[in-house]
C-alpha cells in the first residue's frame, strides 16, 4: 500500500488530432473554482436565517445549533466517496451528481416555506431534512481539489490550490452577509427561492464549461488508462492516479501521515465551517446586534476574512511549508478562542474574531498544502478522507456551542470557545511532530 508511482515531471508538448485534450489548466482551475462557490455558500444556508427560525419555531439553543449544522453533515460525509470518485472519472461528473441532490433540497426547502401557513415548530423536521439534502453541495470541494490538482504540476500545488480554497471560501461570507438583507426585503420563502434560482444557473454554467484534466477526457475517449496516461503525461500532466475508487480511499488510509491531515483539518476546515454558521448567532444572542449587522460582522468579520488568508496561505505556503504556515496558524487560533472565551467585551471579541479567521484560512491552504506532498499516489482518496471526516467539525461542533449556552444562558457563548482553545493546542502539537518527522515521503 505504500508504493509509490513513478510519477514523471514531462515538458508539456502539442498534440494534435483527435487525442488533443480540451481545455487549459486555467479554464479547469476558473470552472472548479465557480462550482465549488456556488455549492460551498451551503454552509451559511441556516446560519444568517437561525435566529428567524428559532423565534418562529421556538427553538432551544441546541437545535439552533443542530440546525445550523445540518448542511454540514451530508457535505462532509459526501466528500469521502465523491473524492475518490474524481480519481476514476474525473471531477464534472461527480460536481453535477452533488448539485442536483442540493437542487432538489433546495427546492422543498422552498416548496416548504411558501406552502406551510407559518414556520411554526411543526416543520422543524422538515427543514432539518431539506437542511441535509442541501448541504450535498457542500462536498463540492472534495470534488474540485483533485480536479484541480491533476491539472497543475506539484510545484504550483500551493499556489492554485491556494486560490482554488480561497476564493471558493468567499462563498458562504457572501451569503452571510446577504441573506438578512434578502429576508428583510423578500421574507424567508422569496429569499430562498432566490438562492434556489442561482444555484440552477450556476450549475447550468458549470455543466456548460467544466472540463476535466486531459488523463480522465483520454478515458472518456475510450483510450486504456495505459494510453490515456502516456497522452496525458505527454501534455503535461504531472498527477496521475491508479488502482480502483476505494482503492484510493484504502491507499490514502494506508498512509498514517493521512490522519494527521484529517485532524489538522478538523480543526481548521471543520472550524471554518462551524464559526461560518454559528457567529451570526452568537453576536446576536451575547452582544444583542441585530441579524444583518451580526451578518456582516460574521460574514466579513470571520469568513470573508478566513477565505482571503486561506488564498494568501497557498503562496505562503510553497515559501515556507506547509507544516511550518500551520504551526503558526493554529497559534493564532488558539489566542483567537482564548480572547473569545475570557472576556465578553465587544472590542476584544471582535479582534479574537477575526485572529480566529486568519487562523484557521492559513491552516486551511497549509494543510492542503501537504496532501499532494505525503499522498501523491492517491490524492483523490486523500481529498475525500482529509476533506470529509475533517469537515465534520463544523457539524460535530455547533451542537456542542449550542449546549454550552443551553446550560450557562448567554455566558454560554463565550464559554463554548473553550474548545477551540483545546482544539488548537492539539493541532499545534500535530504540526510540531510533523515538522520533526525524519522521515519525507518520496517526490
Amino acid at each position: 500500500m505504500n508504493e509509490r508511482p513513478d510519477v514523471r515531471t514531462v515538458r508539456p508538448t502539442s498534440i494534435s488530432g483527435q487525442g488533443a485534450p480540451r481545455g487549459s489548466p486555467r479554464q479547469g482551475l476558473v470552472m472548479a473554482t465557480w462550482g465549488f462557490f456556488i455549492g460551498f455558500a451551503a454552509v451559511a444556508l441556516y446560519g444568517p436565517a437561525a435566529h428567524a427560525f428559532q423565534v418562529s419555531m421556538h427553538l432551544s439553543p441546541a437545535l439552533v445549533g443542530l440546525l445550523v449544522a445540518a448542511p454540514q453533515l451530508t457535505g462532509s460525509l459526501l466528500r469521502i466517496p465523491f473524492g475518490a470518485w474524481v480519481d476514476k472519472s474525473g471531477g464534472r461528473l461527480p460536481m453535477l451528481t452533488l448539485f442536483g441532490a442540493s437542487i432538489v433540497g433546495m427546492w422543498g426547502l422552498v416548496f416548504i416555506l411558501v406552502t406551510a401557513p407559518a414556520t411554526g415548530p411543526a416543520i422543524y423536521p422538515l427543514v432539518v431534512l431539506f437542511g441535509f439534502l442541501s448541504g450535498c453541495s457542500v462536498a463540492s470541494f472534495s470534488v474540485g481539489i483533485p480536479q484541480v490538482s491533476y491539472w497543475f504540476p506539484r510545484a504550483r500545488q500551493g499556489t492554485v490550490l491556494g486560490i482554488y480554497g480561497g476564493v471558493g471560501n468567499l462563498a458562504p461570507g457572501l451569503f452571510t452577509i446577504a441573506l438578512p438583507f434578502a429576508i428583510g426585503a423578500l421574507g424567508l420563502a422569496g429569499s430562498y427561492l432566490g438562492w434556489l434560482a442561482f444555484l440552477l444557473i450556476g450549475t447550468a454554467i458549470y455543466g456548460w464549461l467544466a472540463v476535466d484534466a486531459p488523463y480522465f477526457q483520454a478515458l472518456a475517449r475510450g483510450e486504456t488508462p495505459e494510453a490515456a496516461e502516456r497522452l496525458a503525461t505527454a501534455s503535461g500532466e504531472e498527477l496521475i492516479p491508479h488502482g480502483s475508487v476505494w482503492g484510493a480511499l484504502i491507499a490514502a488510509a494506508d498512509e498514517p501521515y493521512t490522519w494527521g491531515l484529517v485532524f489538522l483539518y478538523f480543526v481548521s476546515f471543520g472550524g471554518f465551517l462551524a464559526l461560518t454558521a454559528w457567529f451570526p448567532t452568537y453576536w446576536v444572542n451575547l452582544h444583542g446586534f441585530g441579524a444583518k449587522a451580526a451578518g456582516i460582522l460574521g460574514g466579513v468579520g470571520f469568513s470573508i476574512l478566513a477565505a482571503l488568508a486561506r488564498i494568501a496561505g497557498g503562496a505562503v505556503s510553497e515559501r515556507t511549508g506547509g507544516e511550518r504556515l500551520a504551526l503558526a496558524a493554529f497559534a493564532l487560533v488558539v489566542a483567537g478562542a482564548a480572547a473569545l472565551t475570557a472576556v465578553t467585551g465587544f472590542a476584544v471579541n471582535l479582534i479574537g474574531e477575526l485572529v480566529i479567521a486568519l487562523g484557521m484560512g492559513f491552516a486551511n491552504a497549509a494543510v492542503f498544502k501537504m496532501v499532494p506532498k505525503y499522498v501523491p499516489h492517491a490524492v483523490g482518496g486523500a481529498s475525500g478522507l482529509v476533506g470529509g471526516l475533517g469537515a465534520l467539525g463544523g457539524f460535530v461542533i455547533p451542537p456542542m456551542l449550542g449546549l454550552f449556552a443551553a446550560e450557562l444562558g448567554a455566558q454560554g457563548y463565550a464559554g463554548g470557545f473553550f474548545v477551540y482553545v483545546v482544539l488548537g493546542a492539539a493541532a499545534c502539537a500535530v504540526a510540531v511532530g510533523l515538522l520533526r518527522s525524519r522521515r519525507r515521503p518520496a517526490s
